[in-house]
């Protein structure tokens, strides 16, 4: 199989891109530098140049906040950048694994949201994603694959996971928010995920998967976590309500993702997320400079 990933500068482009070509696969990956997904002419050009048995899209606008008042410009990345990707993908026979996020829920669950749960985004970023899903399996129904994530740190790129390894160094107690619930996701475990899938998006698997951590937390308790991975007192995390950081874009107060479609193709389901975070944690300190909000 040919590869190719786009978004191929972010966290998890990179970490997809590793996996791959440690697999031993055939892949390209295209930073937003080499690739606008804005502009179908140049993803017409791209997708034809190359011509990837499978596209991976981890391309993306994330600056939730900003997107509230930047609709327009996170649309073009979320929304029309995968119609563009999914219609050349079939303009090619390419299939296409288009990444998506926990946002395009409302956030107000009080268990898991299955993959078939009606989505109600309540942020601009949100919607925009949503339309992107949208578009891509509308333009693609039977040869594309939705992979939600949620919460993720990685090496690459800001993180909380980073910020905390940061702040224990410099402060000597945090504040963190204590009653929004999710899935700490690592996005080297995301990329593994996607290259077992790719290979089946088709007849076999299509539609919507999640790939999240297995397990519910809160950033509280996330934070709690860091600090004790980094051997330091987990007590210096104080807890704190989401209105002592208000934010334009309103976090979710539950957006923990369920996994029962990864059985449906013969594929276990992600693991637990303080096993993963136990695994990355020392090659995130290695790795990453260290730095503070």
């Amino acid at each position: 199989m040919r590869w190719l990933v786009t978004g191929a500068g972010g966290m998890l482009g990179r970490d997809t891109v590793a996996e791959l070509a440690r697999r031993g696969a055939d892949v390209t990956g295209l930073d937003r530098a080499a690739l606008d997904l804005t502009r179908p002419d140049a993803v017409e050009r791209a997708v034809a140049a190359h011509r990837p048995d499978l596209v991976v899209n981890c391309a993306a606008y994330t600056a939730v906040d900003a997107a509230e008042t930047d609709e327009e410009t996170a649309l073009r990345v979320n929304g029309e950048g995968p119609r563009h990707l999914a219609r050349a993908c079939a303009a090619t026979g390419a299939r296409l694994v288009h990444v998506s996020t926990d946002y395009v829920f409302p956030g107000d669950a009080r268990a898991p949201y299955p993959e078939d749960h009606p989505t109600g985004p309540r942020t601009a970023y949100g919607r925009t994603k949503r339309a992107g899903e949208r578009a891509v399996l509308t333009e693609l129904p039977g040869a594309s694959a939705i992979v939600r994530t949620a919460w993720l740190y990685g090496v690459h790129g800001h993180s909380f996971v980073r910020t905390m390894i940061g702040l224990e160094a410099d402060r000597d107690t945090v504040d963190v928010v204590d009653d929004q619930y999710g899935q700490p996701t690592w996005s080297a475990d995301v990329a593994a995920r996607i290259a077992d899938l790719g290979p089946l998006v088709g007849p076999r698997a299509h539609g919507v998967f999640h790939a999240t951590a297995h397990g519910v937390t809160t950033w509280y308790d996330l934070a709690r976590a860091v600090f004790t991975g980094l051997g330091a007192d987990p007590d210096r995390v104080r807890p704190a309500s989401s209105d002592a950081f208000p934010r334009p874009a309103p976090r979710p107060a539950y957006s923990a993702l369920a996994h029962g479609r990864w059985r449906d193709v013969g594929l276990p389901p992600p693991r637990p997320w303080r096993t993963a975070l136990d695994e990355a944690l020392p090659l995130i300190r290695k790795e990453s400079p260290h730095e503070t909000p």
